[in-house]
């Protein structure tokens, strides 16, 4: 309790060391943002950490984002129309590091570049602001070991192929299983979606009808997409772990549906993404990464965590 209040403080102090000196030339800027997708839980959160920001600032901040986070052409178009109005800066969260980082270059775009949540190895960004997605998912991996010890059989449901964000958590993942001596049962992809999680699930329950006590999420989607299908199954001893700290997963975990999940500050990451780009373009050092903390919720600290 002590350990994630103690976090929350510094995220606050860290947030206020961000605000720029001169906060009203920040009107003068123009900054825009394109997120994975506003169609879900994370990402409106993220969202409403930006229009804080931009609030503050006394700022008007376009922030858009494709229909899902499978469509990565859509992305690219959205950013092709976006960096044509060459604004001062972009704020991105990359579905696809390569195709985003073609969009930029296609531009000829010589603006300040900052990446939200997923980093990306364009050479000429400024900062990425987001959590350390291997090592949360380590310590995820871990907390769902101690579960049920050396007896454990997890599986791993992964985010979208090729996407940077799901491939760190997944190595996180196996990590974790790879120091206590174990192997996944199988690893998987759900696309990021409840409704592709469900059936991976359903899929693994029928192939490993008695093999499968741990469920590795790459986000809190997938996790209660999993549980949709063993509920569904009527399976028992399954213990789920989802990502990212989402008010549905807080609410599932009150309800004895799934055991944790690895709680990012979505809305401090928008924040500070923000904070950040707009320090750039006052000439003010930042740093290349700005990180921000993960902490694990289940049923002993999810109450504090929903007053908090």
């Amino acid at each position: 309790m002590k350990k994630f209040a103690a976090l929350a403080i510094a995220a606050i102090l860290g947030a206020s060391l961000c605000v720029p000196t001169f906060a009203e030339e920040a009107k003068d800027f123009t900054v825009v943002v394109n997120l994975k997708t506003l169609s879900s839980e994370y990402w409106q959160t993220v969202k409403s950490g930006i229009d804080e920001a931009a609030e503050e600032l006394g700022m008007s901040i376009d922030v858009q984002g494709p229909a899902a986070e499978t469509e990565i052409q859509e992305q690219v178009q959205q950013l092709e129309t976006m960096l044509a109005a060459n604004p001062d800066a972009i704020i991105i969260a990359p579905l696809d590091g390569d195709a985003v980082i073609g969009a930029i270059e296609n531009a000829g775009y010589e603006g300040t570049v900052v990446f939200c949540d997923t980093d990306c190895a364009y050479e000429n960004k400024v900062s990425f602001v987001g959590t350390s997605n291997e090592d949360a998912a380590y310590n995820g991996g871990k907390y769902g070991v101690e579960i049920n010890g050396e007896d454990t059989k997890a599986l791993i449901i992964y985010g979208q192929e090729g996407d940077n964000t799901s491939n760190l958590r997944k190595s996180g993942y196996e990590k974790a299983l790879t120091e206590a001596g174990l192997e996944p049962v199988a690893e998987m992809s759900g696309n990021n979606t409840t409704d592709g999680a469900t059936k991976v699930m359903e899929d693994m329950l029928n192939a490993y009808p008695d093999g499968i006590n741990l469920v590795l999420c790459h986000n809190d989607d997938t996790a209660l997409g999993a549980l949709n299908a063993i509920e569904a199954a009527g399976a028992e001893g399954i213990s789920i772990i989802g990502f990212d700290g989402n008010q549905s997963a807080i609410e599932s975990i009150k309800a004895e549906g799934i055991a944790a999940t690895i709680a990012q500050q979505p809305k401090l990451m928008g924040y500070l993404s923000v904070m950040t780009a707009v320090d750039a373009l006052q000439g003010k050092e930042v740093e290349p990464n700005v990180s921000v903390d993960t902490v694990i919720i289940d049923g002993a600290n999810c109450d504090e965590y929903l007053a908090g």
